[in-house]
């Protein structure tokens, strides 16, 4: 579909079921919609190949119906002006190289969500593009992400936008450097061993700048015509633009979009977003679309058959098991999902003004969740796009809104960091995080790298806990399994103990003490695994991370035989106020 590059020129197909006479017009041919006209091949496709026709030509589709005339700009364009400007003829050959990038495992996987526009730019006055992105590639090497999720890039209306707003979803957005700019962008981020995750949007279009909308002059009841539904179904908390998913040509169009992210672009995921908009009409509570679950179905199982290992993510927030059950039982295959029941109680505890406000057991509750007893079915976060906007802000900014890089906001912001990447699942940190960024997220707001050079240390503090979590040092491999329990919960003293682990033993469990209260515990019992030395992997009171930190020392533990709660093992542990405290013992 599109315009398709060959050795004889360039050939056009289009989708058009209603058009009574169809041409392909361009620089190629002065856009004369008589001189090249397309030729009907049955089921509403249309036609031509153009000898004339060149790479980086200007071109669209002029249509004749019982509406009237229309240009079209191709709805599988590569490449476009802008939204509403014009398709250009993209040859999607590109020099990757060396090919033979493999995506991280599922549970070693860590995720920085990045919005392309914001993340990176020149005093806030032109969207930031993928190459200047790359200026700040080192940044993500040193801090030990292994994948980056980046936020919609479709061709989206205007030059700034979150990109939750495609306006043509197999074109890449024009300001942020276009279809060959994201190419090398995936090709260096591999060369730096780090994955690329594309955040795809389905569950509606535009819904401005959107030239789908009546493509054909056709439409039902003042709906959008042939790529949507033309009835109540069509409705969506961003317009009446949802996909008609039960038609098999915007099925297809739609499974050829996600197939061309991982094959054309070398993505190594997909994040669907809201996907509770595709299986439902309006949301919780509301009417199902089984061809809306049919088609997630059908495209995990592409994925799955056609890029294995390759990551596919819901943000779908019900904690509905059956987003991440297998398409064979009935599931809709989904690698993961993006899970509330992590985010919103690990929040409250956070930003809470009070101790006795904080709740252990929900805490408890929230790191010890799975889907289908895996724990790698689910994402866990205290920052996305979602969380830092639409009237909330980021952590540190709920914590202390006068101040987000106080000490308050400092210890707490860290506590959350500290449980993302202890607790079972696939931890993910949203931009800026690392460097106590404040505020909350707009698409014309750069981040502040002098936060970078000013707060150091909390970026080391992150790095030092990814290290951990990936078991970079071969001493936490625990936090790689699937196996957790929460043994010690102490909602009077605001203090919670938990232990991962994949097999058991020396240098695979990991003990994890956090101390909710604004008080330090001292020569406090907890339970281990296994009598003996214990060390300390991680201090989040150090002034390695932060001078305003007290510093208070979390010694070595040497733990004794007898059983204490219900571990065959105890020791008397310290840590500091709102700190985040790791032991594992050395291997044999």
């Amino acid at each position: 579909m599109g315009s398709i590059v060959h050795s004889g020129g360039v050939a056009f197909r289009v989708w058009a079921p209603y058009a009574q006479k169809v041409s392909v017009i361009g620089e190629f041919n002065r856009w004369n919609p008589s001189t090249s006209p397309m030729e009907p091949e049955g089921n509403g496709y249309w036609y031509r190949n153009m000898t004339s026709a060149k790479v980086g030509q200007q071109y669209r589709f002029h249509l004749v119906t019982p509406a009237g005339e229309f240009s079209r700009i191709d709805p599988y364009a590569r490449a476009v002006t802008n939204s509403i400007g014009n398709a250009i003829i993209h040859d999607p050959k590109f020099n990757w190289e060396d090919n033979t990038f493999a995506p991280p495992n599922w549970n070693e996987i860590v995720i920085y969500e990045m919005h392309i526009g914001s993340f990176a730019e020149d005093a806030g006055e032109t969207p930031g593009t993928f190459d200047t992105v790359l200026t700040r590639l080192d940044h993500l090497k040193r801090l030990g992400v292994n994948a980056v999720q980046i936020m919609p890039v479709a061709e989206f209306a205007g030059d700034r936008s979150w990109g939750y707003n495609p306006a043509h979803i197999f074109a890449v957005e024009s300001a942020y450097g276009g279809p060959d700019a994201l190419k090398n962008f995936v090709k260096r981020l591999h060369k730096a061993g780090i994955a690329v995750i594309m955040d795809v949007v389905y569950n509606h279009f535009g819904p401005s700048d959107l030239e789908l909308w009546r493509f054909d002059g056709w439409s039902e009841n003042n709906g959008g015509g042939i790529y949507f539904y033309n009835d109540w179904r069509a409705e969506t908390p961003w317009g009446h633009s949802r996909p008609d998913y039960g038609r098999g040509e915007v099925r297809q169009f739609i499974y050829d979009n996600a197939m061309m992210w991982l094959d054309e672009y070398h993505m190594d995921g997909l994040r669907f977003d809201a996907t509770i908009y595709i299986r439902t009409v309006n949301g919780p509570g509301a009417k199902d679309l089984p061809e809306g679950w049919g088609l997630l179905q059908w495209i995990n199982e592409g994925v799955a058959q056609k890029f294995p290992g390759h990551i596919t993510i819901a943000e779908d927030l019900q904690g509905n098991e059956w987003l991440t059950k297998s398409v064979g039982e009935g599931g809709a295959g989904f690698s993961a999902q993006w899970d509330a029941a992590f985010v919103h109680p690990i929040r409250a505890a956070v930003t809470a003004a009070n101790d006795a406000d904080r709740s252990m057991l929900s805490i408890a509750r929230a790191i010890d969740t799975k889907y289908n007893n895996a724990a790698f079915q689910r994402v866990i976060y205290s920052e996305s796009h979602d969380e830092v906007a639409n009237g909330k802000a980021r952590v540190p900014q709920e914590i202390t809104p006068d101040d987000p890089t106080s000490w308050f906001a400092q210890k707490r912001s860290t506590q959350a960091a500290a449980l993302v990447f202890t607790a079972p699942g696939i931890p993910m940190l949203f931009q800026g995080q690392e460097f106590l960024q404040g505020e909350w997220f707009q698409d014309n707001v750069p981040l502040d790298w002098d936060n970078l050079d000013e707060y150091r240390g909390i970026a080391r503090l992150y790095r030092d806990l990814i290290r951990l979590r990936t078991n970079r040092a071969g001493v936490t491999r625990g936090l790689t399994g699937q196996c957790i329990e929460v043994p010690h919960v102490n909602d009077a003293q605001n203090v919670i103990a938990f232990r991962r682990w994949e097999a058991g033993g020396p240098g695979d469990d990991v003990v994890i003490v956090a101390n909710f209260a604004n008080a330090p515990v001292e020569n406090y019992q907890i339970g281990f695994p296994a009598q003996g030395l214990w060390r300390v992997r991680f201090n989040s009171d150090s002034r390695f991370y932060s001078q305003g930190f007290g510093d208070y020392q979390a010694n070595d533990v040497n733990a004794e035989p007898g059983d204490y709660d219900h571990l065959p093992a105890h020791g008397a542990i310290s840590a500091g106020p709102y700190s985040v405290v790791i032991y594992s013992q050395d291997k044999g």
